[in-house]
């Protein structure tokens, strides 16, 4: 959580940063970050397989699959984040127009994009790294180096951005040049703890085709469902357009707003509910994996779903402190006080899925987030904000539905599924011990 905290804190500064330019610049920065979660979602991905396979080994003692794992994520992770080098020198500007943005608003997005994807494949490292390491049990060394390198970020994007101590004002370039170095930094402190002694991950030759398999098999959902809410918010970023600059940088700030009181926290219960329940299944107790499931979800609604509520209360506040733009701080504080109503379901939604994450079943949050993001996201925002002509109303409901949805399919999932004899079914193919599935789910 700690870790979590520094990260959305950097992303919380590049947007208050961004806001002392223009509203303009508020949204070019949230469009070219639609782009940029590509990477962050295969990212995420990978590092879900190696979670995964990193937390069940480490239950069953397997280090020799588990450092195979851990090292086939990072190789592969470096290897696909190159193309995006490629899109951010080449299309970055013509891409951020597609999504209806002017001329100024697309060159601002297309220079902070064409520097953040310039380190894409660091990106994919860090983010393999640090869930290599958490399967361990090791989120110490992530978050040393997280909030080192984020630290540095957040110095950078005030310094450079703004033109501070000397440096030269740079705007929405220094943000993007500050965030890219921190890129590389992190992945580099985290190779580094993985090649020496540091940490009980290790890098070595990859040999084992199973464990690749296997890596890709739980990784591929993961990518998808990341992939899904990307793709989603591109139409949805463009409906709201559709209904005025201000609803999109509103938009922009509420969310920003939610995710830096409760995202920390939403996640950090995530990677703790993939690694306890991961290395239960491996030392052969589904049982106590999956009380250990309910039981993080269960301390993720007594503290999320409590901020989530004063975050409805002091929405207004909160939004005083990204924007005073008279236009833009009325739908700024309704979507914060949606995203704080809803906390409690978008925590179980991201508990649970951990918990499904750490036995290898993917495909299940997969369909949540399809079902919602399409289903629930889109269609109430297009039916109700436009066809029924009642705006932005339609985006605060898109916002809110989606994730009672979300939250309803991964507890049936959780409930009713054999995740249990399926994560023992890889483990004894992939030849990790442990008796996992003879008992339980």
């Amino acid at each position: 959580m700690a870790e979590q905290t520094f990260r959305t804190a950097m992303r919380t500064t590049d947007i208050v940063v961004t806001a002392q330019f223009s509203p303009a610049a508020v949204v070019a920065i949230g469009l070219a970050d639609l782009y940029a979660r590509f990477p962050l979602r295969i990212g995420l991905g990978l590092g879900g397989g190696a979670i995964a396979l990193s937390s069940q080994d480490t239950g069953a003692a397997a280090d020799a699959n588990r450092d195979e794992a851990v090292t086939q994520a990072v190789l592969l992770g470096a290897l696909v984040g190159l193309p995006f080098v490629l899109v951010g020198l080449f299309l970055g500007r013509p891409i951020v127009a597609l999504l209806g943005a002017d001329a100024r608003t697309a060159m601002l997005g297309g220079q902070y994009l064409a520097l953040v994807f310039a380190t894409a494949p660091a990106r994919h490292v860090a983010l393999i790294g640090a869930r290599s390491l958490q399967g361990t049990g090791d989120t110490r060394t992530p978050m040393y180096v997280n909030v080192v390198a984020n630290t540095l970020n957040i110095s950078g994007s005030l310094v450079l951005g703004l033109g501070l101590f000397g440096a030269p004002r740079l705007e929405i370039v220094g943000v993007g040049i500050a965030t890219a170095a921190a890129n590389v930094l992190t992945a580099g402190l985290l190779l580094l703890a993985m090649a020496t002694s540091w940490s009980d991950a290790n890098l070595v030759r990859p040999r084992d085709t199973t464990i690749a398999r296997q890596l890709v098999r739980v990784s591929t959902p993961r990518v998808l469902e990341g992939f899904s809410a990307t793709v989603a918010e591109f139409p949805f970023n463009a409906l709201l357009l559709g209904f005025g600059t201000p609803v999109n940088a509103g938009f922009q700030i509420g969310r920003r707003m939610y995710q830096q009181v409760t995202g920390p926290l939403s996640r950090g219960y995530n990677v703790a509910a993939s690694v306890v329940v991961g290395q239960s299944l491996g030392d052969g107790d589904p049982d106590g994996a999956r009380y250990q499931g309910y039981a993080v979800t269960g301390l993720g609604l007594a503290t999320v779903g409590v901020v989530g509520l004063a975050l409805v209360a002091a929405a207004p506040a909160f939004v005083s402190v990204f924007t005073d733009d008279a236009a833009t701080v009325p739908h700024a504080v309704a979507f914060a006080r949606v995203y704080g109503a809803t906390a409690a379901f978008l925590v179980a939604y991201t508990v649970l899925s951990g918990a499904l994450q750490g036995a290898s079943e993917t495909r299940i949050p997969l369909l949540a987030r399809l079902t919602g993001t399409f289903g629930f996201l889109l269609g109430t925002t297009y039916v109700v904000g436009v066809l029924l002509e009642y705006g932005p109303l339609g985006a605060y409901l898109g916002v809110g539905v989606q994730y009672v949805w979300m939250t309803l399919v991964v507890v049936a999932g959780f409930r009713y599924t054999g995740w249990a004899s399926r994560a023992a079914e890889m483990m004894a193919e992939r030849g990790t011990g442990g008796d996992a599935g003879e008992r339980g789910a």
